[in-house]
């Protein structure tokens, strides 16, 4: 059996109206000197698919309206609230400050996997 797949007109994704009065899932995401914009793009599009709360760009991260970014996130940078600052650890600090709990997922020698 072999599946077609499916074009974006057929995705039934809400309006940008309906998207902003939804009820969002209570996550927010943080890219921090993320330096591939691509990367960026594709994770505009999973907070659409997932309803994600906003997205933080911070350091080097690029921000929306770039063109790239626009090309991967497929129209999500219009639905998904999102705001730039230059310093992650600031803001950081002022989540918890909110008694927001933050966790971190980087690659490094003491990393734990996410499936742990």
């Amino acid at each position: 059996m072999e599946n077609r797949k499916l074009r974006n007109s057929e995705l039934d994704r809400k309006s940008t109206q309906e998207f902003k009065s939804a009820e969002k899932t209570p996550v927010i995401v943080i890219l921090d000197n993320i330096r591939s914009i691509n990367n960026i793009g594709s994770v505009f599009r999973t907070a659409d698919a997932f309803l994600i709360e906003k997205i933080w760009l911070c350091g080097i991260t690029a921000a929306p309206p770039h063109k790239d970014i626009h090309k991967t996130a497929l129209g999500a940078t219009d639905t998904v609230d999102w705001e730039y600052t230059e310093d992650a650890l600031e803001l950081v600090k002022g989540l918890q400050q909110q008694n927001i709990k933050v966790f971190s997922v980087e690659q490094t020698e003491k990393a734990i996997f996410l499936n742990n």
